[in-house]
């Protein structure tokens, strides 16, 4: 037990500590914007992703990982937020956090395993492309002057060129820092984080959202309450498995549903909004050292004694060194690779992957591309699936009998070529259909027996079904009609 814990938290102290503070600097702008895109003051973003950070980082599946308040999440928000207020808003999270614990308990995080690597490097792909996005407001828009260029680019040089040198501290730390002290020290004019919002001066406070507890409420919460779960879940599951493959480790899908439940829950209780996973903090933990529990409790923890303690100096933060390290994120993040194994890869790859970026980055909605990446490998894995079966046959030497040998899958996308396979109007006394390399997944497979057979029945063959197995023959067994009375009458009326 106790190296279970030590592994989880205390085995690279230092790391986490450094990284915590880099990722809690990056979280402050961050969850500012999130606010106002969900037409909330700043600080309930601030609250939001300070409490889900600390209590993910003792309830979630995936150690390393950074949650808190998200554009996603703040998207969907905007309307009820606007048509009946901030309370509504926080009983809305509290439901999201119920309806994820339940999701963990009925295992919907094992549904991962559903999502091909085509999907995944997609979802990647747009979120570097949305991260890099969401910085050029800083940079082309609202009066830029070249100190924000020259601040972005040295921020760049320091963020890449500083490791060459050194890795004990974290570059994008030292770049936030030097930065920070250039601009007050030469008393730059450039925006800074206390130009985004007014930072919160208490700690945040256990409250009861001010609403009536009655069936009315809940029908106006409970839809955003589904989207946001969804939303919230997805983009947290996703963004573990990107972590797995960054760390060479695993993570528990199901835990990390009930964690983010648990998280929303305080962080509704607490005055926040709902939040998730966020992949570019996480890849700013990764990269600037962190790797256990400790880094995302720090990361939390940091950013609430920041913005009431010491919110002075955070509001000099300038907007320009931020936006250096998040375009380390986004460069960071985006599988280069991806780009090179477009003409090694399979077309339907290619098409799945480039569909699931330009859903996502045109309709700024994750669950959007990932269900459109989803869907489009279902189909191709479908059609090829159903492009491996193929029915044998030969004649017997009495010329009586025919026996027809049915190799590979039936189910809904092979059953038309199944009962293709078959001369129905061969004068033969005896047909045997050999099903031992056949499976029968479906109602439209077992549908398509029963044709065959029925039909070489009703010209007078005599049908025999060989080797069915023992998965096939259940549903054979439970839902086919061609050795029931009526079979014929059946089947034709059921078209």
């Amino acid at each position: 037990m106790l190296d279970v814990i030590k592994r989880n938290w205390f085995s690279n102290l230092r790391g986490d500590t450094l990284a915590g503070i880099v990722v809690a600097l990056a979280l402050i702008p961050e969850a500012i914007a999130f606010s106002i895109i969900a037409g909330v003051d700043p600080k309930v973003g601030l609250y939001a992703s300070f409490c889900i950070a600390v209590v993910i980082a003792f309830t979630g599946g995936r150690a390393g990982m950074i949650s808190g308040a998200t554009g996603a999440m703040a998207l969907l928000m905007v309307v009820l937020v606007k048509e009946h207020g901030l309370e509504y808003l926080l009983a809305a999270t509290i439901l999201t956090g119920i309806l994820q614990i339940i999701a963990g308990y009925i295992r919907l995080g094992s549904l991962m395993r559903f999502v091909s690597r085509s999907v995944v490097v997609g979802f990647v792909n747009a979120l570097a492309i949305l991260i890099f996005m969401a910085q050029l407001p800083e940079l082309f828009y609202g009066g830029v002057t070249w100190h924000v260029y020259a601040f972005t680019l040295g921020g760049l040089a320091i963020i890449y060129l500083l490791p060459m040198v050194t890795k004990a501290v974290p570059s994008p730390l030292v770049t936030i820092v030097v930065l920070t002290v250039i601009a007050m020290v030469f008393n730059v004019d450039i925006r800074t984080v206390g130009d985004m919002g007014e930072l919160p001066d208490t700690l945040p406070m256990f409250l009861l959202p001010d609403i009536p507890l009655n069936l009315e409420t809940l029908l106006i919460i409970l839809p955003y309450a589904l989207s946001l779960t969804v939303v919230g879940l997805l983009e947290s599951l996703m963004t573990a498995t990107i972590v797995d493959d960054l760390t060479d480790t695993t993570s528990n899908k199901d835990r990390e549903c009930k964690g983010q439940g648990v998280a929303n829950i305080a962080s509704g209780f607490m005055g926040g909004m709902a939040g998730c996973a966020m992949i570019g903090q996480s890849v700013i933990n990764i990269k600037s050292g962190g790797r256990t529990r400790m880094s995302s409790l720090i990361s939390g923890i940091v950013l609430i004694l920041m913005v009431v303690f010491l919110d002075k100096w955070v509001a000099q933060i300038p907007m320009a060194a931020l936006v250096a390290v998040m375009i380390m994120v986004a460069i960071g993040t985006f599988n280069w690779e991806s780009l090179r194994n477009l003409k090694e890869h399979p077309l339907t790859s290619n098409i799945v992957m480039v569909a699931t970026v330009m859903v996502v980055v045109l309709t700024h909605n994750l669950a959007y591309g990932v269900l459109v990446g989803v869907l489009l490998a279902a189909m191709f894995f479908a059609r090829k699936v159903a492009q491996y079966k193929y029915v044998a046959s030969e004649l017997s030497e009495d010329g009586n009998t025919r026996r027809y040998r049915v190799v590979g899958q039936v189910f809904f996308a092979s059953a038309d070529k199944f009962i293709e396979s078959f001369d129905f109007g061969e004068a033969v006394d005896k047909v045997e259909i050999d099903l031992c390399q056949a499976h029968f997944w479906d109602i439209t497979a077992v549908n398509a027996l029963d044709k065959a057979v029925i039909k070489f029945r009703r010209n007078g063959t005599e049908v025999e079904l060989i080797g069915m197995n023992e998965a096939s023959a259940t549903i054979v067994d439970r839902f086919a009609i061609h050795d029931k009375p009526g079979a014929v009458e059946k089947l034709m009326g059921g078209h």
